[in-house]
């Protein structure tokens, strides 16, 4: 993965508890500067921006954050607006809600502020994402698929993300979903992509040197498809069901890791 980790990442699975200890936004607090930071929570996701923007202003105020922001950019004109890059260029961490995936690479993408973004990220600030906004971390993205069929080569839809985590795809509320045969699907279709499955309550925690470390109440599944012997992905019908051989899998647990540069769990 060479330099493919270019700054500080905290992924969610989405459901992350908002109520208890809180521990996943905590730690996107404390990564972010506490009370010295400066949080922008990105509302593009969802419908309902005001509500959702309000909710984790509330949460992170509780836990100790410094100054926080709401920035909804609900279209693509917002997204090229001078205020909106200088807020991006001044936080220290900046925190995507869940949604729609596809809302947030349609309006950002090729935007100011997504350029914005890509040089916080280069410059150390954390970046977080919950549900749609941990798929949107990846340079390729789950938009929609089957959950509860086998794996079949129209069983799911794929678009690129915003490319913060490279050679990567990651899926959300995994476990609760049943969405490990559309994580297969995905990798199948470039054996050389890592797939990451995050279940609800859950977060991986990406520094610069490319190590991955699990918090949060669940698992994180690493599907590793690089030595793959076989796959009919390319001469399936659409629904014929997906063969897909010598997959290597990975299920993590909070107080592990994995290393992306050499795909190996660390214990």
């Amino acid at each position: 993965m060479g330099k493919k980790v270019a700054g500080n990442l905290l992924i969610i699975g989405g459901a992350e508890d908002k109520k208890g200890d809180c521990a996943i936004l905590k730690r996107f607090v404390e990564l972010s500067g506490g009370k010295a930071g400066k949080l922008v929570i990105m509302t593009t996701a969802t419908k309902e921006p005001e509500a959702v923007g309000k909710e984790y202003l509330q949460i992170f105020g509780r836990l100790g954050g410094g100054q926080i922001e709401i920035l909804d950019l609900p279209s693509r004109m917002e997204a090229k607006g001078e205020k909106a890059v200088n807020i991006i260029s001044e936080a220290t961490g900046i925190f995507f809600t869940g949604g729609d995936q596809l809302r947030i690479t349609s309006i950002l993408g090729g935007t100011p502020v997504n350029e914005a973004l890509a040089r916080a990220y280069k410059n150390g600030v954390v970046i977080a994402g919950t549900s749609a906004g941990a798929s949107a971390m990846s340079d390729t993205m789950i938009v929609e698929g089957d959950s509860d069929s086998a794996p079949r080569k129209n069983s799911l839809r794929m678009a690129p993300g915003l490319g913060l985590l490279e050679e990567t795809v990651i899926d959300q509320h995994f476990a609760q979903r049943g969405r490990l045969g559309r994580l297969l699907a995905a990798v199948a279709h470039n054996p050389y992509v890592l797939g990451i499955g995050i279940d609800e309550d859950t977060a991986v925690v990406v520094g610069a040197d490319a190590r991955l470390d699990v918090i949060g109440s669940r698992t994180v599944t690493i599907v590793d498809g690089k030595e793959a012997t076989y796959t009919n992905v390319s001469e399936l019908e659409p629904d014929q069901n997906l063969a897909l051989h010598g997959v290597r899998l990975h299920v993590i647990p909070a107080g592990y890791g994995f290393n992306l540069r050499n795909r190996q769990p660390l214990i």
